[in-house]
């Protein structure tokens, strides 16, 4: 059998970040609408996009290029993410990193050279 008093800490810790992440969260609503910044009107809440509303059914479809770009982003965003600890720490990886890492761009300039002859980087 376990003694649960070992997790006597636990349950304190869990207990304080409850309560400190409630007062965070709902301490500035209380304020807000004791103090009368809470004053919702028709306009408040309307919907709207970059400040007027909204050309069509929020439900459309989305061109499927868009995400193609946005994940085209993400990989080439992680790559800058990963060469800056790589170039921090050359000196001792050696030749090994270097090796690693330039198999590593190596596959993601094919990718971007498939990319771009597939025509995923063309916008209309």
């Amino acid at each position: 059998m376990t003694d649960l008093s070992q997790y006597l800490p636990i349950l304190i810790f869990l207990v304080i970040a409850l309560g400190l992440s409630s007062v965070i969260v709902f301490l500035p609503l209380g304020v807000a609408r004791l103090t009368g910044t809470h004053q919702p009107n028709a306009d408040k809440n309307s919907e709207y996009e970059c400040g007027f509303p909204a050309f069509e059914d929020p439900r459309s479809q989305f061109d499927v290029r868009f995400y193609l770009v946005a994940i085209l982003f993400i990989i080439f965003d992680l790559e800058a993410a990963f060469l800056f600890p790589w170039a921090v720490s050359l000196d001792m990886t050696g030749w090994a990193g270097w090796l690693t890492m330039m198999v590593f761009l190596g596959e993601l300039t094919i990718g971007l050279a498939y990319a771009w002859k597939k025509g995923a980087l063309d916008w209309e």
